[in-house]
């Protein structure tokens, strides 16, 4: 059964500053805590609409920093959720928080509501940028908080950026092996988005910050699914949330609605071209088989992956193959050549 979460928003809480890039409301769209009436209102229709699915998700915080919101808040809304795991509705509680709050004796509280999965918001493990992008953490409290988290038996979710003011390509790759090594159960990618109102719209008018493009954000995601995937470590988010407040206060950045789906096309094609070479496949007709859900990613958005191919000298069709996993590919060569399977 495929997971899933009942997302519940508590934007900024917690934080106690607010960083360069930081547009919590225009990303959620919700500008203040949630009330213990609402989190059970939200659980009551959330089990209503999932029926029996309802017991493979999680209630989820975010938004926010959850360990670092005010106690008596943070355990009213744990309070609010917490029946409903006892229960059985629902799997379990997943938060996300800051490395710098988190300790033993919030581990222990958090443990007696149900929570099962706790997401630390790393953005880098480069103090440098850290510092620059005003996170008030250190790379070092990642490590120990890390630590902490899988040594009481909490599900250990990882969240980097991309893009960062003061940050590189090879910076984020960087990242991505330090936070690897930490042994996640999952990871978060979110590609920096420049908002209306934060400081780091400021240094973009001022050009002290150029974001990436939109087509060297997907190919450093490229790199960056590949290698979390290599490691066995499943990305559940890449990119931002589409809503109506991120389209209204997007000042500049990479963003897009299917930013996921732009990169594991991308990726697609490059282990396809990999394939053909590899193998010495000269240009000519090739039948592409994929999954009926990856045709889209085969063919490529505005039919990309295809005018590449033909650029190249292939003329490519892609079959829908029920036989076919996920981001595999079964190519057939008309002009007598064998299928071969990747």
């Amino acid at each position: 059964m495929k997971h899933a979460n009942v997302a519940i928003f508590v934007p900024h809480a917690g934080c106690p500053q607010r960083c360069s890039f930081c547009s919590q409301h225009s990303i959620t769209g919700q500008e203040r805590l949630p009330t213990p009436g609402e989190v059970r209102e939200t659980l009551k229709t959330a089990e209503e609409n999932l029926k029996e699915k309802s017991r493979f998700a999680e209630i989820a915080f975010f938004g926010g920093s959850f360990t670092a919101i005010d106690r008596g808040d943070m355990l009213a809304l744990l309070e609010a959720a917490a029946p409903s795991v006892r229960d059985g509705v629902f799997s379990g509680i997943r938060i996300s928080t800051r490395p710098d709050a988190i300790d033993a004796k919030v581990l222990e509280l958090l443990s007696r509501y149900g929570v099962t999965t706790i997401e630390l918001g790393a953005q880098s493990m480069n103090d440098v940028v850290l510092r620059q992008n005003r996170r008030g953490h250190t790379a070092r409290q990642v490590r120990q908080a890390s630590e902490l988290i899988r040594s009481a038996g909490f599900s250990l979710g990882l969240q980097m950026m991309t893009g960062l003011w003061g940050d590189t390509a090879a910076g984020a790759m960087q990242t991505a092996c330090d936070l690897a090594g930490l042994k996640p159960d999952c990871v978060r990618i979110y590609p920096t988005v420049v908002m209306k109102g934060t400081e780091l719209a400021l240094r973009y008018r001022s050009g002290e910050y150029v974001p990436m493009a939109l087509q060297e954000m997907v190919e450093l995601c490229c790199d960056l699914l590949e290698f979390f995937g290599e490691h066995s470590i499943p990305v559940i988010r890449l990119g931002l949330h589409s809503s109506p407040e991120m389209q209204r206060d997007r000042v500049a950045g990479p963003w897009h609605p299917a930013f996921r789906e732009l990169c594991e096309s991308r990726l697609f094609l490059r282990r396809l071209l990999a394939f053909l070479e590899r193998e010495q496949i000269l240009p000519g007709r090739v039948e592409i088989h994929v999954s009926p859900q990856w045709v889209s990613k085969a063919v490529g958005q505005s039919r990309c992956n295809l005018l590449e191919l033909s650029r190249r000298g292939y003329q490519a069709r892609v079959v829908p193959d029920s036989s076919m996993g996920p981001s595999e590919f079964l190519a057939f060569f008309p002009d007598n050549r064998l299928p071969a399977k990747a």
